[in-house]
């Protein structure tokens, strides 16, 4: 009777281990993941962003994506990401985050002063 027992207790051990090291080997690849240039934020032009895509940017919340918005429409757009730090609650440190993701395109800049 205890070996019958114990075969079983083997046998139900045996299915663990590899249910437990199946379950390992598939997550992995998620725990492991380090994040990549696919799931960082996509690059923004600083003149057709909306407060939306800007506060999806590393350490920009409403009041700075607003700001930076008043800061467009008040200097007819941007004309180099440099600019950026003018804006207040932006300083140097946080523009060097920023920068990788961040774009200013010359045509937006023209149409942002432009008038229908």
């Amino acid at each position: 009777m205890k070996k019958q027992n114990a075969g079983w207790t083997g046998w139900r051990r045996r299915v663990l281990a590899v249910a437990l090291l199946s379950t390992l080997a598939a997550a992995a690849p998620l725990v492991n993941a380090a994040p990549n240039a696919d799931e960082r934020p996509g690059v923004v032009n600083l003149n057709t962003a909306t407060a939306a895509e800007l506060e999806a940017l590393p350490g920009i919340g409403a009041k700075k994506a607003e700001a930076i918005l008043e800061a467009r429409k008040a200097h007819g757009g941007f004309k180099s990401v440099d600019e950026l730090v003018d804006v207040r609650g932006i300083g140097p440190a946080q523009m060097e985050k920023l920068r990788p993701h961040l774009r200013v395109s010359s045509d937006a800049a023209s149409s942002a002063t432009a008038k229908p």
